[in-house]
């Protein structure tokens, strides 16, 4: 079973630091590229990293540049989301998504690309 599963979230205060796993199971993360994304109630989803291989191409938002970082580490079939000085507005459901189709058969960079397969999240407030 194809399958990406989120972990790491939680209540953490501002200033703080988290880091957010993205598990595959069923396929090679890696032969994918993947985004992290979160949307807060009342709110757009936001994209706000995404890696097309960690060697070449990582992207993210402007909204959290220079605090959130995004790697991977293949022999865990796994995909991170390091989160440092953490604001009241990072606020979330953050979840994970990957292309439909392998990268080696896309092109483009990551921030170009559609992530349709996605997990289903988790939650991280940050607050005092």
């Amino acid at each position: 079973q194809l399958q990406l599963v989120e972990s790491g979230g939680g209540l953490v205060q501002p200033g703080g630091s988290l880091r957010l796993s993205c598990a595959a199971s069923g396929f090679t993360l890696g032969h994918y590229a993947v985004a992290w994304f979160r949307q807060a109630p009342g709110k757009e989803r936001e994209r706000v990293a995404c890696m097309r291989d960690d060697r070449t191409n990582t992207h993210v938002a402007e909204s959290v540049k220079g605090r959130f970082t995004i790697s991977g580490d293949s022999a865990k079939n796994t995909v991170y989301l390091q989160m440092n000085s953490l604001k009241p507005e990072d606020t979330a459901n953050y979840y994970c998504a990957t292309t439909r189709t392998p990268v080696l058969f896309v092109e483009g960079m990551c921030e170009s690309l559609e992530y349709p397969f996605s997990g289903q999240g988790t939650r991280v407030t940050v607050s005092s």
